[in-house]
């Protein structure tokens, strides 16, 4: 009978916890080691998705504080109906080698499995998961495509955090070959930009990234379930302090086409990326912003896809 009553002591006080222990929750800001995977604390603003922290559709779109041995590694917005992340944001500090050989994860909280011990990613169990992607749909294919990282394993700072970059709320269907050529490359650049030049005044490798993606608008789906991008973008921001005077900002952005024969990525302006998303995210609650005002957006782009 004492152990039956310790249980329930136990249960009680689990539910009284703060909702930093969520993984799913209702509000980025609600977690506040989430809120710093966004610059100044400020997620995008994507019209008819997510404008000013609030979401247009919240049984739709999930924000996940993706949390991995019991600490938060980044976040991820997560749209249940497509079964692919919107975006994922992060802070780069640096990079560790190699890439771990883990079996790949999946959200609980996305299908209602709210048990007390699971309120982290965790390895996918039997039965079936209607709001997300699962591992049975790489494996019943057509399309010539793989699993493409939004947070990529390659800018994790520890092996932990690589790891938990290995969850299907992470992923997207990605072109072979636009992934392990063009993108991959892309990722490889933008790392030794933030290496080089994103400093803090401690001299500390310090920068806020979002990587993202447009579903396509037709019946393009894996295993008849799993949205294929049309397109993928990713945009940087960061400060350096030590050796630039007055603070000065610097940005840059990228993006490209989810198909085969996707050429080599160049860099573009923040501001080029915003016009760009503003063809794809259309509402009445103001324009595309990746990030605060601080960030330059420079010159417009002569050309965009």
């Amino acid at each position: 009978m004492m152990g039956v009553l310790n249980h329930l002591s136990t249960l009680l006080l689990l539910s009284l916890l703060p909702p930093a222990l969520s993984h799913v929750v209702k509000k980025f800001s609600d977690v506040p080691q989430c809120k710093n995977f966004f610059m100044q604390g400020t997620t995008p603003n994507l019209p008819g998705i997510l404008y000013d922290g609030i979401f247009k559709n919240q049984n739709r779109y999930k924000p996940i504080c993706q949390k991995y041995n019991n600490i938060y590694r980044f976040a991820t917005l997560y749209d249940t109906t497509n079964r692919i992340p919107v975006f994922s944001a992060y802070t780069f500090t640096g990079y560790t080698t190699g890439r771990p050989d883990d079996p790949w994860m999946i959200e609980p909280q996305l299908d209602g499995k709210k048990n007390i011990n699971r309120t982290e990613m965790q390895i996918q169990e039997g039965g079936r998961y209607e709001h997300q992607a699962e591992q049975n749909d790489n494996k019943i294919s057509e399309y010539k495509v793989n699993k493409g990282h939004l947070f990529p394993s390659s800018h994790a700072h520890d092996l932990d955090t690589q790891k938990s970059t290995f969850t299907l709320t992470n992923i997207v269907p990605q072109d072979i070959t636009f992934n392990d050529g063009s993108w991959k490359e892309m990722e490889r650049n933008v790392r030794g930009t933030l290496v080089k030049n994103c400093k803090d005044a401690n001299d500390q490798i310090k920068a806020y990234v979002v990587t993202g993606a447009v579903p396509n608008n037709n019946k393009t789906k894996l295993n008849n379930r799993v949205n294929i991008p049309y397109l993928m973008w990713t945009a940087f921001c960061c400060e350096n302090k030590k050796y630039k005077k007055n603070k000065n900002w610097m940005a840059g952005a990228y993006w490209g086409l989810n198909k085969e024969g996707t050429g080599a990525l160049d860099q573009q302006t923040l501001g080029a990326l915003e016009d760009l998303l503003n063809k794809y995210h259309k509402g009445k609650d103001g324009p595309v912003n990746v990030f605060p005002e601080d960030c330059p957006r420079g010159p417009k782009p002569t050309t965009s896809p």
